[in-house]
């Protein structure tokens, strides 16, 4: 379109920040961010606000922010976003604060509810995430709908609170989703309790039979609790009803190029290289405290190729890649299409510590901005 001399318009922008978001590239973010200044749009709601929710994804929250405070006029869907973003990146003090904000010049909806019960979740902010949820109904008559639920049962799960996630479950007056159920799950996958797991799993496999997800998360669970025929039979199930694994991956952009890495990789041109400097890295961050976790590991092999398999994990051949093209004052962005695995957030953090460098992770379900030995979502994930 520019080649043959032809101006975006607005519908074509939206379509490219849509598209942008999803690849979660920040020079692809940084471009049409410039489109949108020189073409005249930066006072349009919709469009700023895409360019908010771009930055998010994009894992610049400074960004999102400056946007978002040049903004001449906000409506809803751009208070929400720019909360959510919060959560997301795990400053859930900051998400709720600017949720009081919002609610003193607009009347908050199921979106800016859900954006806030989110943010809160990720956070662990439980007495902020009951005040809210219950504000709902009794100040603003907004009704909970399911997703609601499912971001208090997360919030409970996520702190422990596994017997009284359970008890909101059977309280909830509308019939509890895919999306409760799996929060308790996974909040049962954090805690390893087995048994309010299988009653989870059992509602998911008849509501959610085709997400492979609920499988291998159960299967999981087994196999971490020692229960590995319980995992065996899990997968047998997943054959039987012609459900497949997702394969993990993690991508990373070096001018203007993406990345893309499998656990084991051994495709790329740099690949010799690459496990070379891995090896060493591991080395240095042992000698900082890090020990693999092989429960992290749910194959039935022997220790040494346990902590052989971890090391080829995706992020972690990702990252080392970052450290090895980009400069030296480069945050390295990475993003992972399903949750990252917790051997590899421990070692994040160990390797931001012993090369100075910040990493920012995009996995399926938030951000993890590592630096300096820690991780912003206070290993609250």
């Amino acid at each position: 379109m520019r080649e043959q001399g032809v101006l975006p318009d607005l519908v074509a922008l939206l379509s490219v920040v849509r598209a942008c978001s999803s690849l979660a590239s920040f020079q692809q973010a940084r471009w049409i961010h410039g489109l949108v200044i020189r073409g005249f749009f930066s006072n349009c709601i919709a469009l700023e606000t895409s360019i908010v929710d771009l930055y998010v994804k994009c894992g610049s929250l400074m960004y999102a922010r400056r946007v978002f405070d040049e903004m001449q006029e906000r409506n809803i869907i751009s208070w929400s976003t720019m909360i959510s973003g919060y959560g997301m990146h795990g400053h859930g003090r900051e998400a709720v604060n600017l949720f009081h904000q919002m609610k003193a010049l607009i009347i908050p909806d199921h979106i800016a509810f859900l954006s806030v019960l989110s943010a809160c979740s990720h956070g662990g902010l439980i007495a902020e995430g009951w005040d809210c949820f219950n504000s709902m109904s009794r100040d603003f008559h907004v009704t909970p709908r399911p997703e609601h639920y499912a971001c208090m049962v997360d919030l409970l799960g996520r702190s422990g609170r596994l017997d009284e996630a359970f008890e909101f479950i059977e309280r909830m007056p509308v019939r509890p989703d895919a999306g409760v159920w799996g929060s308790l799950l996974g909040a049962c996958r954090i805690h390893s309790n087995t048994e309010l797991a299988k009653i989870a799993a059992g509602h998911l496999f008849e509501l959610d039979a085709e997400n492979p997800g609920r499988y291998v998360l159960m299967s999981n669970i087994y196999a971490s609790s020692g229960k590995q025929k319980d995992a065996d039979d899990i997968r047998d199930l997943m054959k039987q009803r012609g459900v497949r694994k997702v394969a993990g991956h993690t991508s990373i952009e070096i001018k203007n190029k993406v990345y893309t890495f499998v656990a084991g990789d051994h495709s790329h041109a740099q690949s010799d290289l690459i496990y070379m400097e891995l090896e060493k890295l591991i080395n240095r961050i042992r000698q900082e405290g890090y020990k693999p976790d092989l429960n992290f590991v749910l194959h039935d092999v022997e220790d040494e190729m346990k902590e052989k398999m971890l090391n080829a994990h995706s992020e972690k051949l990702a990252i080392v890649f970052g450290l090895l093209n980009l400069g030296p004052e480069s945050v390295i962005r990475i993003k992972k299409n399903l949750r990252v695995c917790g051997d590899c957030h421990t070692a994040s953090k160990f390797i931001s510590k012993v090369t100075g460098r910040e990493i920012v992770m995009r996995d399926a379900h938030r951000f993890h901005h590592f630096k300096d030995g820690a991780c912003s979502c206070g290993d609250y994930w």
